[in-house]
């Protein structure tokens, strides 16, 4: 958990047409009035051109946000990324945006899209789904099947179970368009059955009915008499006056459009005089239709009776397709529905509570991590200050292809060993763009020749002799070590078609460790659905003595640090705190006692079990007294065989995305890759090593 307050909602309707749009005027309004700086943003939308939620949302509040910045992508171009299982494409590309906004504003609200073609071709919720991974709590939004108190009770909590499910947390919901008996009796009953809020919204009829602005902008009627403000008139009903002018009076109601002939001027005068008349009821317009105006005489009449208190419309089709057209608009709130606004508002207000919006909104935030937060934040850091990074391994496609990826980002400076021919003719038939790049030839006699000579300065008290430096320079993987160790390159990283002691080799003879560590080790971030957990280690000691397992936690501690997560870590054993004895618990013990002594700051525990150490019921059951039971997330495995298998297991089992490893320890970082490891596995460990660089050069 972090202490600071939430600073991001998610509004998320259960089902089309749930009336998210009044909730999100509600809480635009209410966060206004709390924050500073508000920006909205809408991840999915029909339309990328105009989507007039989102307009309405800015223009109403006057919010200092462009549009394109308000928007996400289109509900098409989510289907097509989805289809192509590139859903983590399409989640880079939104959490590009919001967290962008996140930057720069104080509070963001999104609000979903519930598209119902969309969620019949998967099996969870896309929205819940992309709060999930913006780490921020979900406002819902349904409209009630059954107006009754238990079934109301069953729909929230199944609801509340599939948000559950998708480890999305619920901040608020709001039950939408509750009938008038239901919302009377249960308004305030209703929400003592929960642990946290709930709010009932009556329903209103004038919200979900179209407006004669919608006529006008959407259909094109013509305004021939009134004013643009009476074009804000709700329709209650659209009635069709094709009877005579007695009968259609005694059938007119509250907020009638008349729909008639543009002939029947009987009509018309009849329904003007009726919308003056006290005794009858006030209608919202008239709508003329057919091939011609009224006649001259009847337009001169009408002009002499100006001011005319309703707003007289023209549309030039018959009857019968002048009615399709009006079915075919649907309710909305726009800045064309100021009156439509203003009533949402006021349902908000008075149905909620700001002094528990408040207090909610100040308690800390859930920290949930999702992979694809956690490899935003990567890049974002890595972004933050460029470092070059080498890559030996040219001859590979794979890392042709990172590259590729990682110069369009902008994360990092490339250098690839090779020369510069065959790079561009193998770029060239990928169809890479690699001109951003450094290329070096490892065969290049002066530079070859300059770091020959550093080489054998270094290793020449081991017996290595000019010449046998000079070939030793021919490998890629020390010639990619020594430009980091002279400098030219802020790290390497290789492994793709090399060993992991081919890697890290070179790298002891010239970086070597660092300061107070005498082992290279390794550490693995293991990213689950909702959270981040650092393995150590999972890749380089086979069996580390007491001392350099303390080094080992130390080490994954702070890389835990350089990358955002704050340490607690749990040294592991077959027994948690003295229930054990033997040769394998006393080490991980005497380990734990190492690292409180060289490091008090640390939070550190063991030795315990990996249960005790991740769940907090069981971690209070066996290690009551202990702060790091149950809330580990840094794992220090006695052996590479336990860590080596144990991290593997997850990941296959549990399906969490491992990054790394990442060698410690080094004055300089190099890390090694997985001979089977994909182009977004290079992508990754190189972003991690160019922040290991920044890091390392700032201390």
């Amino acid at each position: 958990m972090t202490a600071t307050a939430l600073n991001s909602l998610y509004i998320v309707s259960k089902h089309p047409k749930a009336g998210s749009m009044v909730v999100a005027l509600g809480m635009v309004d209410f966060l206004k009035r709390h924050y500073g700086r508000i920006a909205f943003f809408r991840p999915l939308v029909y339309s990328i051109d105009r989507d007039e939620d989102t307009q309405t949302i800015q223009e109403w509040f006057g919010l200092k946000q462009s549009y394109p910045e308000a928007i996400g992508v289109q509900i098409d171009e989510a289907e097509k990324l989805i289809s192509e299982d590139l859903f983590d494409e399409l989640m880079a590309k939104l959490l590009d945006q919001y967290l962008d906004l996140k930057k720069r504003y104080d509070f963001v609200l999104c609000l979903g899209l519930a598209d119902e073609h969309l969620s019949s071709l998967i099996d969870y919720d896309i929205n819940v789904e992309i709060a999930k991974n913006f780490s921020t709590p979900i406002v819902g939004v349904f409209v009630p099947q059954i107006h009754e108190q238990e079934e109301v009770i069953e729909e929230i909590n199944l609801w509340k179970y599939a948000i559950k499910t998708q480890n999305a947390e619920l901040f608020m919901l709001f039950v939408n368009r509750c009938e008038n008996p239901f919302y009377k009796a249960r308004r305030e009953s209703l929400k003592n059955n929960f642990s946290f809020p709930v709010a009932l919204l009556p329903n209103i009829k004038d919200i979900d009915s179209i407006s004669v602005s919608q006529i006008v902008r959407d259909i094109k009627a013509d305004l021939m008499f009134g004013s643009r403000e009476m074009l804000y008139r709700i329709i209650g009903r659209i009635h069709v006056a094709a009877m005579s002018v007695d009968h259609f009076l005694t059938r007119i109601k509250q907020k009638d459009i008349i729909v008639t002939s543009a002939d029947r001027s009987d009509i018309i005068f009849a329904a003007i005089l009726a919308h003056h008349t006290s005794s009858q009821p006030s209608l919202s317009a008239i709508l003329l239709c057919g091939d011609f105006k009224p006649a001259q005489s009847v337009m001169h009449l009408l002009e002499d009776m100006k001011p005319i208190k309703i707003p007289i419309l023209y549309l030039g089709y018959d009857m019968f397709t002048a009615l399709e057209k009006l079915q075919t608009l649907t309710p909305g709130l726009s800045m064309q529905t100021p009156n439509k606004i203003a009533t949402a508002l006021g349902i908000f207000s008075s149905n909620t509570s700001p002094q528990e919006l408040i207090q909610k909104l100040s308690r800390a935030s859930s920290g949930i991590l999702t992979p694809a937060m956690f490899r935003h934040q990567l890049f974002e850091r890595a972004a933050k200050e460029i470092k070059s990074i080498v890559l030996t391994e040219t001859e590979d496609d794979r890392i042709l292809m990172a590259a590729d990826i990682l110069l369009r980002r902008r994360i990092v400076s490339i250098i690839l060993l090779g020369t510069k021919a065959e790079i561009a003719s193998r770029a060239k038939i990928l169809g890479l763009d690699l001109k951003g790049a450094r290329i070096i030839d490892p065969e290049e006699g002066a530079l070859r020749e300059r770091l020959c000579e550093c080489y054998f300065g270094l290793r020449k008290h081991k017996g290595v002799t000019l010449q046998e430096a000079f070939d030793a320079m021919s490998s890629k993987t020390l010639f990619g070590t020594m430009l980091v160790h002279e400098g030219m390159a802020d790290g390497m990283v290789s492994g793709a078609t090399h060993t992991t002691r081919e890697t890290i080799l070179p790298a002891l003879q010239t970086i070597k460790t660092k300061p107070g560590f005498t082992i290279v080790s390794s550490c693995f971030f293991m990213c689950f659905d909702t959270e981040v957990l650092v393995y150590a280690d999972c890749a380089v000691n086979p069996d580390p003595d007491a001392e350099q397992l303390a080094q080992i936690a130390i080490a994954s501690a702070d890389t835990a640090i350089k990358f955002g997560l704050a340490p607690c870590v749990a040294m592991l054993s077959y027994s948690s705190g003295n229930s054990g004895t033997g040769t394998d618990v006393e080490k991980v013990r005497k380990a734990t006692e190492i690292v409180r002594q060289k490091r008090p700051d640390l939070p550190i525990e063991g030795p315990i079990q990996y249960d005790a150490a991740v769940d907090p019921a069981v971690g209070a059951n066996k290690m009551p007294e202990s702060k790091v039971a149950g809330h580990a997330n840094v794992f220090i495995f006695p052996d590479l065989n336990t860590g080596n298998n144990t991290y593997k297991a997850v990941q296959r089992s549990a399906g969490a995305i491992a990054i790394g490893p990442i060698l410690q320890g080094l004055n300089k970082p190099v890390n090694d890759l997985s001979r089977g490891c994909s182009v977004v596995d290079i992508v990754n460990t190189v972003a991690l090593t160019a922040v290991q660089a920044q890091k390392e050069e700032q201390q």
